[in-house]
């Protein structure tokens, strides 16, 4: 599993929006200059999150994008799911993969299932608002 350039921008987006959720909408070029990252790639993203309702988008003046939610109620996990073709760790364990014909005598077969369910839980049981969490301890201990 290797989680592309999508994933990794959309939670840059997601925390960024976390961050300044105080500020009301925030306008996407904001957003692509604070992360560092070209505005046509980011509309993409920004698409994407609105139409899965994660994210509230508002056009014209003082328009831009907001979380839906509080940060603690969204897992990194559906983000990543949203973004990813997959998070399995083999093709074989992908959500529509044809059945493997070595599956009876596959001795693999356990260790990805456990790698598979170590990821989706760990990636479940973290939310953006850990995200923030850790860049404040960050910032605390570098000042």
């Amino acid at each position: 599993m290797l989680i592309s350039t999508k994933g990794r921008y959309a939670l840059r987006v997601m925390t960024d929006l976390a961050e300044h959720q105080d500020e009301g909408f925030i306008p996407l070029k904001v957003i692509a200059q604070r992360q560092e990252i070209s505005e046509k790639y980011l509309e993409n993203i920004i698409k994407l999150l609105v139409r899965a309702k994660l994210l509230n988008g508002l056009r014209g003046k003082g328009g831009g994008y907001q979380l839906t939610r509080p940060p603690e109620e969204y897992p990194i996990g559906g983000i990543l799911r949203l973004t990813e073709e997959s998070l399995a760790p083999v093709a074989c364990l992908e959500e529509d993969a044809a059945p493997c014909a070595h599956v009876s005598q596959c001795r693999t077969l356990a260790l990805w299932q456990g790698l598979d369910k170590t990821i989706t839980e760990y990636l479940d049981n973290v939310t953006l608002a850990d995200l923030m969490r850790q860049e404040d301890r960050e910032r605390d201990s570098v000042g």
